[in-house]
């Protein structure tokens, strides 16, 4: 695979895991839980410097970042159900 599809599919990655993280905020806001809707924020926030990392040719920091941001989305969902 060349360069382009490589950052192509990157790219879709991050934009159904922003998706996924807005549902989320929309479910908590519904649902009326503000700490399941600031972890949903935080792991947006954290996916979208994320995003400039990778950009920017920062591997370790992107890493970081998105295992940062999936803490966030899981914790956002525990909050959620719960």
């Amino acid at each position: 695979m060349g360069g382009d599809l490589d950052r192509s599919a990157i790219a879709i990655a991050i934009v159904f895991g922003a998706v996924i993280i807005c549902g989320l905020m929309a479910a908590s806001l519904v649902y009326r839980q503000r700490d399941g809707f600031l972890f949903a924020l935080g792991a947006a926030t954290a996916a979208w410097f994320a995003g400039h990392a990778m950009l920017f040719d920062m591997p370790k920091v992107y890493g970081v970042l998105i295992v940062i941001s999936a803490l966030m989305a899981g914790a956002s969902t525990i909050a959620l159900v719960n």
